[in-house]
């Protein structure tokens, strides 16, 4: 059962209640359960102890009992108090926009990455549904025999044991981070750069990878179907070879305990030379969607993550161009592709418009090189690419392009 509503500026941003309920109920579908019964309740106000109305509480209550419903998805955010409420009034389990997707994150963890990941997310979250609401709560004892202290609460307990655990999934986070540090530091050294796909979640990224590189990432109809990135080699039409990372979608109202998490995994999008911003064309709330992916890439510049030149190295690909007629039916932008990665029409426009992105971030750079000076040569060629070459006596005189980072390392 799902209760998303409308009437609030915050949650509909743009975006039609009708989207955000097939949203809602697609993610409950990602997760198993079956949808018996569905509302849009408007609200006027939130109710702090239990964000519906009496009235909507008792409607609502009575389709529940109707159709036997086990579980009750709100497609928003809910206080420990509004939940808890939420379950007496109808008997039975509640949970929230957070917990829906968390539990999704928690069933697609596949990596030892992943599951840290989404563990600690899981934590962050229960450790504020901690309130005083249960009765095996109650103040233990403490020190010795009749003469003891008050002790610590079971929730002190619980809170003390969560923290310690958040420490130690924090710790082996940061090796994660600093594993992928080197990684990256490894690809740099190579000759090869980076794209990195980002988009809304089920906007098509993986279908499209997998078009590009020939991979066989599974890539289903699915929201949040890739958890964790997944890297291949893709050759350009100038023969350039570059490296291709598939990431977790977004979604509107993201989780901050998920973007917190996966900050390891959003690195790897900060550090790519061109970001293709995926986009479902097809979708009624496509530029809401726009707007989401673009409001959690603000964010990771905010925190220092990503930096502000991100949309200088941002392609947009206008994907599932198929369902709207072919890529001619789909208007495009300066900066933006249409595609379908299902009929691969529009591919080989997006691999071009790669090609000339990288070619514009390089530099054209002359060098004068002794003919015995064959490993410098040879760098040259295997970083860059080689414009002119002129063959003088003992010189070489040559002019190539270069990123600007291999530029660096050349003349350093």
């Amino acid at each position: 059962m799902i209760l998303p509503w409308e009437g609030n500026a915050r949650l509909d941003a743009g975006r039609a209640s009708e989207a955000r309920l097939a949203e809602a109920v697609g993610l409950t579908a990602a997760i198993g359960l079956v949808v018996v019964h569905t509302a849009i309740v408007p609200l006027r106000m939130r109710r702090s102890a239990s964000l519906l109305g009496l009235g909507q509480m008792e409607t609502q209550g009575r389709a529940i009992a109707e159709q036997h419903v086990a579980v009750v998805v709100v497609d928003s955010q809910l206080s420990p108090v509004q939940q808890r409420n939420l379950e007496k009034a109808w008997g039975c389990k509640v949970i929230d926009r957070t917990g829906l997707i968390l539990d999704i994150f928690g069933e697609r963890a596949t990596t030892s990455e992943g599951a840290l990941q989404v563990e600690l997310a899981h934590l962050s979250y229960q450790r504020s549904r901690l309130v005083r609401s249960w009765t095996h709560l109650e103040r233990q004892r403490g020190g010795f025999g009749f003469l003891g202290g008050p002790g610590e609460t079971q929730i002190e307990a619980d809170r003390r044991l969560i923290d310690d655990r958040m420490v130690r999934l924090k710790r082996e986070l940061e090796q994660v981070r600093r594993t992928r540090g080197l990684h990256r530091d490894a690809r740099r050294r190579t000759p090869f750069p980076t794209v990195a796909l980002v988009g809304y979640t089920n906007a098509g990224k993986s279908t499209l990878f997998n078009a590009l590189t020939g991979a066989e990432v599974v890539a289903r109809d699915q929201l949040f179907a890739t958890l964790d990135p997944t890297m291949r080699g893709l050759t350009l039409p100038s023969g350039r070879r570059a490296i291709l990372s598939d990431t977790v979608g977004f979604i509107s109202e993201l989780p901050t305990e998920l973007v917190a998490a996966f900050r390891a995994t959003l690195e790897e999008v900060s550090q790519a030379d061109i970001i293709l911003h995926v986009r479902d064309a097809s979708h009624p709330d496509t530029d809401a969607q726009r707007q989401d992916v673009e409001a959690v890439l603000g964010g990771l510049v905010a925190e220092g993550t990503l930096d502000d030149t991100w949309r200088d190295r941002t392609i947009e690909v206008l994907n599932k161009a198929d369902l709207l007629g072919g890529v001619a039916e789909v208007q495009t932008r300066s900066g933006s592709v249409a595609v379908s990665a299902i009929t691969r029409e529009g591919l080989e426009a997006l691999a071009r418009m790669i090609d000339a992105r990288l070619q514009a971030g390089m530099e054209v750079c002359h060098y004068d090189l002794s003919v015995a000076d064959g490993a410098r040569l040879a760098w040259l060629y295997q970083h860059g690419e080689m414009v002119d070459r002129q063959d003088v006596e003992d010189r070489i005189s040559v002019t190539v392009r270069l990123l600007p980072a291999d530029r660096a390392r050349f003349e350093a």
